[in-house]
């Protein structure tokens, strides 16, 4: 028989292509799993920490990641394909917000032309999760790549904050920090740069987290609550001491690994987020049969008025009955740890 041409026999030069391409593959994943941020859950201090009253947020293990390439286009037109999970019409909500918030991290550095992005990942995107930073933080890591840039990851950051201001007019800063970062945060706000320090939690603390099926804007809820401030401070000085009484007590059970005292302190500042109007009755109906399913605690994250809740449950039992009676109330359960 005659030899092949190119000395190579048929059968190799299939399996030399398919390991080519399984390279190529990997490569890529690789270069895709360099650009994924995390979503966060606030445990403490959600809207108390507008007025610079420390909160304490948790990174979850759920990530967005983006793939960006330059078009051909002088115009520096944008192409987004968002391929994220999410509830029911969350992206349709959100889109014009979102597509802001590309274009302000565009701008922040200096991406002048035409790009195709697509963002991805495994975060479902839910109101409270802190999805918008996942995606614009996503995306600064996605810039950095490609063009590329040499960022820290405090520049990083810096970029997933301007992006934020399309979703949230004046975000807190909460979200693209655990977005970026990781892990579990203590974060306020000054005058200048936010502090956030990183904590150390002796074990992983188990959660599960629900949907009230209900998307609220950040924007209008942190508005209504500034006004109602403006009318009657009394009211909220009375709320924010109460929250700042509470706050070091619940970094101490933290640290501690304390998960009793950790749930009645969540329960706690459930209540001072009702205080506050920000809670609504389906948010209290899933807290409520959390509690009752053997949770530690209970509350609320995030913007409230819907959006998430979460729970504290110690135990692999606990979480899976905790996740097996919101099931019945909830559109969408998850169940994860804060590392």
């Amino acid at each position: 028989p005659k030899p092949p041409p190119n000395g190579v026999p048929p059968a190799e030069e299939e399996s030399e292509a398919t390991t080519k391409k399984q390279k190529t593959e990997e490569s890529n994943a690789d270069k895709l799993a360099e650009t994924n941020a995390f979503g966060k859950l606030i445990l403490f201090g959600e809207h108390f920490v507008v007025y610079k009253a420390p909160a304490l947020v948790g990174a979850v293990a759920a990530y967005t990641d983006c793939a960006m390439e330059f078009t051909d286009k002088e115009d520096g037109s944008i192409e987004i394909i968002d391929n994220r999970p999410a509830v029911p019409n969350y992206k349709t909500k959100k889109a014009e917000e979102g597509r802001k918030a590309v274009e302000l991290v565009l701008e922040h550095l200096n991406v002048k032309k035409g790009v195709k992005l697509t963002f991805g990942g495994d975060l479902c995107c839910v109101s409270g999760i802190g999805a918008s930073a996942a995606q614009t933080v996503s995306l600064a890591r996605a810039i950095a790549q490609t063009v590329p840039l040499d960022l820290t990851e405090e520049e990083i950051n810096a970029a997933g904050y301007e992006g934020e201001k399309g979703y949230h007019g004046t975000p807190s800063g909460i979200d693209n920090t655990a977005a970026t970062f990781g892990g579990l945060l203590r974060f306020q706000r000054t005058d200048a740069d936010p502090i956030f320090e990183k904590k150390k939690i002796k074990e992983p603390i188990r959660i599960v987290y629900a949907s009230t099926g209900i998307t609220s804007s950040t924007t209008e809820v942190v508005g209504d609550v500034r006004a109602k401030k403006e009318k009657e401070p009394e009211w909220f000085d009375a709320l924010l001491q109460k929250y700042l009484a509470l706050v070091p007590k619940a970094e101490k059970a933290l640290e501690e690994g304390d998960l009793t005292e950790l749930g009645k302190l969540m329960d706690e500042n459930h209540a001072l987020c009702q205080d506050l109007t920000v809670s609504c009755k389906e948010s209290d109906e899933l807290v409520e049969a959390a509690r009752k399913a053997g949770a530690l605690g209970a509350k609320m994250s995030g913007t409230g008025r819907g959006g998430l809740m979460l729970a504290l449950t110690p135990t692999e039992e606990a979480q899976n009955a905790v996740a097996e009676a919101l099931e019945k109330l909830a559109p969408q359960v998850w169940k994860t740890s804060f590392q």
